[in-house]
């Protein structure tokens, strides 16, 4: 005890040299401010950014330190810096007492939400709790509170039109967001079986996020309530055992009751935007990203939205929200609620304004504030322990486009030219660059799949992938760990920021897997389960689908049709050999299916060398070899003891290997 006594002392003495360091940081950063507020220059530098960053991880890999940690740790000290330089350019950076108004009750997440937006000035800040949203616009608009707080949207309920149609008439102006993560729990007196709770009372908005999770509890009623803290009260006053509510942690310690489950939302990435509306506009610096609110209405004829959009199109403009709502008493007519990136001081976002008044019959700005989406700056992470240098392949010419239509007009190049890019969680599958998913067969356990993924990303690859339903060909074959194994992928995904790809099995598991996964996997053996084909097409997740290991291009591009035809457009076609004479290997690697499949569809395609070759010694020169021949991504398995993997061991490549084969795709 002596000894770890001492030790301790050590790290608290390195602890309190990391936060002078930290505050020396940030006074330098102060320094910076100020030089840029002289020289007008631009508050991010994201080139910089990305030079530093590599130069951290370089030195910190010679001091044992790995890739991620050090993109995690710095990540968050460039975004304090980020935030620093916005609230000096903004107009007001230190406000006097002011007075900010909710919907709810303490312990609210409008609450939660203006106390995270207000947190710099909690010193001088008040929340007062209202009945409706409506009160909170008229507090604000009688000058009783300096601000409000309103939920615009959810990812996973969407839209709340009532506070759309209360800000389009409101005499208020939108001065900032807060995109707030909502985790859902299940709360009530005491700990007691789900089959015993008889009602559940939340808010309308939170009831319908976790609709999937209500539905499992048998003859339960639900009660919509005005707020979520408040059905966490009523329950407590109530004093019923049976009752239960939906509502945060935070509320269910406050008013002193038990949490039966967390995460019962349908998603598990469940944001609320909310926005903070005042009676005055704020000026925010031209050099802060902005966002800029509009409520408009176009004349009730043919080509008139598309002509005002085209405007925003002609300058460059992303829109990042539409939203429509009927005008009063104009029957099927509408007003459009839109968001879109710029600050109203940009001479383009200034002329574009002028423009579309011209083409609109009305035309508002709701506010122009600073948006809280901008990305975090991510340099390529060239794998540790620099290898030999492969030759660089000759890039193939772009395949010509089939003159005549096939049976398979959705996946036909013919009918998007210019070929789709499938994006899943920031990772564009179909651009310039070949992406690696790699990970084990299937996951084992939480150390296993967290070895794995902390190797993925200290390699530079992309995603990570893992069975947890493994259909194999002998009953007596390890199966997977099911749900489990999900959670421990998602677990790991989470920790080292990557996405995660995994195989479902049947039309019932769809949903469930879709809560956990970024890329939904259809396997060979699946290719032309047509009820699985059409489940996946219906959901909204990303689809990996793997060639049948008998089947033509014809059959493989036909069951892709099938998910498309659903709805479906994210669909990434995987070639993974298929099944001929040759014994040598465990499938055969058919490489002339890219270029022919780039000449047919316009979709995505990746191999998967693994699977083909059924031998690791081969997985390397396929991998190259798919990359030659012009694949868009590479499925790699890994496992940190190929020797005792519990699926497909002899293809899985030893860590050491798995780097050597990141080095060559980044460096030959």
């Amino acid at each position: 005890m002596q000894e770890i006594a001492a030790i301790r002392k050590h790290i608290t003495a390195v602890d309190k040299r990391i936060l002078e360091a930290l505050a020396r940081r940030r006074r330098l950063v102060a320094r910076i401010v100020e030089a840029k507020d002289r020289t007008g220059a631009p508050i991010r530098d994201t080139r910089r950014e990305e030079q530093l960053l590599e130069e951290l991880i370089a030195q910190g890999r010679r001091l044992g330190l790995d890739a991620h940690f050090i993109l995690r740790v710095f990540g968050e000290i460039l975004e304090d810096s980020l935030r620093a330089q916005k609230r000096h350019f903004l107009a007001d950076p230190d406000p006097g007492p002011q007075r900010v108004a909710y919907q709810g009750i303490p312990g609210a997440y409008s609450e939660a939400a203006a106390r995270r937006h207000f947190a710099p000035f909690l010193d001088r800040t008040s929340f007062v709790g209202l009945a409706t949203f409506q009160e909170v616009v008229e507090a604000v608009e009688a000058g009783e509170a300096e601000y409000g707080i309103l939920p615009l949207e959810n990812t996973t309920a969407g839209s709340i039109n009532e506070v759309y149609d209360l800000l389009s008439c409101a005499r208020l102006t939108i001065v900032g967001e807060v995109i707030f993560q909502v985790d859902h729990c299940l709360v009530s007196l005491r700990e007691v079986p789900l089959t015993e709770i008889d009602c559940v009372l939340s808010h309308p908005q939170a009831l319908s996020q976790c609709l999937k999770f209500l539905s499992r509890l048998p003859h339960c009623e639900v009660r919509p309530f005005p707020d979520t803290a408040m059905a966490v009260k009523r329950i407590k006053e109530e004093a019923n055992p049976r009752l239960a509510a939906i509502a945060s942690e935070e509320a269910a310690r406050l008013y002193g009751v038990h949490v039966l489950r967390r995460n019962v939302q349908d998603q598990r990435e469940n944001f609320t935007r909310f926005v903070i509306v005042g009676k005055k506009s704020v000026p925010v610096d031209a050099r802060v990203p902005c966002t800029t609110s509009l409520v408009m209405a176009v004349p009730h004829e043919a080509g008139a939205l598309l002509k005002a959009l085209s405007v925003l199109h002609q300058h460059d403009i992303n829109l990042l929200k539409l939203e429509s709502r009927p005008i009063p008493g104009l029957p099927f007519q509408y007003r459009f609620y839109l968001d879109m990136e710029g600050n109203t001081l940009e001479t383009r976002i200034a002329t574009a304004l002028a423009e579309l008044r011209r083409v609109t019959t009305s035309l508002t700005v709701l506010g122009c504030y600073p948006s809280q989406h901008h990305p975090r700056t991510r340099p390529p992470v060239p794998p540790p322990q620099p290898g030999a240098d492969v030759a660089e392949a000759t890039p193939s010419p772009s395949p010509s486009t089939a003159t005549s239509k096939p049976p398979y007009p959705l996946v036909w190049r013919g009918s998007k030219p210019e070929g789709t890019v499938v994006l899943v969680r920031g990772v564009r599958i179909g651009g310039e660059v070949c992406i690696v998913m790699a990970g084990p067969c299937a996951v084992e356990s939480r150390e296993q799949i967290r070895q794995c993924a902390q190797q993925v990303r200290e390699c530079g690859a992309h995603m990570l992938r893992g069975g947890c339903f493994k259909p194999r060909t002998s009953p007596y074959s390890f199966q997977g760990l099911g749900l489990e194994g999900l959670q421990l992928l998602a677990e790991a995904g989470a920790e080292f920021d990557l996405p995660i790809v995994t195989e479902v099995l049947s039309p019932a598991d769809v949903d469930t897997v879709a809560r956990y996964a970024d890329l939904l996997q259809i396997g060979a053996r699946n290719m032309q389960n047509f009820s699985l084909l059409a489940a996946v097409g219906r959901c909204q997740r990303p689809v990996l689908l793997k060639r049948g290991m008998m089947s033509t291009i014809d059959e493989f591009l036909g069951a892709a049709e099938y998910i498309l035809a659903q709805g479906n457009h994210q669909v990434v076609l995987c070639e993974r050999g298929i099944r001929t004479f040759e014994t040598m290997t465990r499938n055969t690697l058919d490489l002339g299916a890219i270029p022919i499949l780039k000449r047919l569809t316009h979709l995505p395609i990746v191999v998967d060398p693994s699977h083909a070759a059924g031998r690791r010694d081969l997985v390397a020169p396929l991998a190259l070899a798919a990359r030659a021949v012009g694949c868009h991504g590479l499925l790699v398995e890994i496992h940190p003891n190929p020797e005792t993997a519990l699926s497909d061991g002899p293809q899985a490549l030893p860590f050491a290997e798995f780097a050597a084969l990141m080095r060559a795709l980044q460096g030959g």
